[in-house]
């Protein structure tokens, strides 16, 4: 008799946000090709020719500058204390590729923060960290002033795509986390939006 496959949960977690000082623990995520062929978070900061250029140790280093200069850039999930998750996000004038993107340019002249890119150590996937840091990262936008997170998820027409393809995260990932879909110009990329009320404050006694 089959077993019903259970998805486990995650345990002892915790995000924190990129600063320098956090550095080693992003390359101890990303490993040594920059967790995606070199790419180390770079892709909607460069056009498609400064990218391959600078694929590798140079995307390393232009990125490592953006964390110094701040503000954090993104979080890291951390299991057991171990680096395990990360997800990028920022003020979406952050990434100027998006308005070289038919898909993905503006839809109105609203400030957004944008999620651009996740990802999670092969060890630890299917397991619930891709909504957990989504809703992170919706807080920290939140506390840095956001009022609209906008995401760029691939809606697979198949069942299940290749980790490698969803870098950007999957749309019920952003449904599970409060995000509705806005606009779709193509058949598998929707645009994805929460909209953000503000922090509240204690009240002094």
């Amino acid at each position: 008799m089959s077993q019903k496959r259970t998805r486990r949960r995650p345990s002892a977690f915790a995000c924190r946000e990129l600063t320098i000082e956090r550095w080693p623990d992003l390359e101890m995520l990303f490993g040594v090709r920059g967790a995606c062929g070199g790419c180390w978070c770079m892709w909607w900061r460069l056009s498609h020719s400064q990218w391959t250029a600078n694929k590798g140790d140079r995307n390393k280093s232009a990125f490592k500058r953006v964390v110094k200069a701040g503000p954090p850039p993104g979080l890291i999930g951390y299991a057991e204390g171990q680096p395990v998750a990360w997800i990028a996000l920022g003020p979406r004038e952050d990434y100027p590729r998006f308005e070289r993107s038919r898909v993905l340019k503006a839809l109105d002249d609203q400030r957004v923060w944008s999620i651009t890119c996740f990802f999670v150590l092969k060890s630890h996937r299917r397991r619930g960290y891709s909504v957990r840091m989504l809703k992170e990262a919706v807080d920290f936008a939140r506390s840095c002033g956001a009022r609209i997170v906008e995401g760029y998820p691939i809606d697979p027409r198949q069942k299940e795509s290749p980790d490698a393809f969803v870098w950007t995260g999957l749309s019920s990932t952003f449904v599970r986390a409060g995000f509705t879909e806005v606009a779709r110009r193509s058949p598998t990329r929707p645009i994805m939006r929460r909209k953000l009320g503000r922090l509240r404050r204690a009240s002094s006694s």
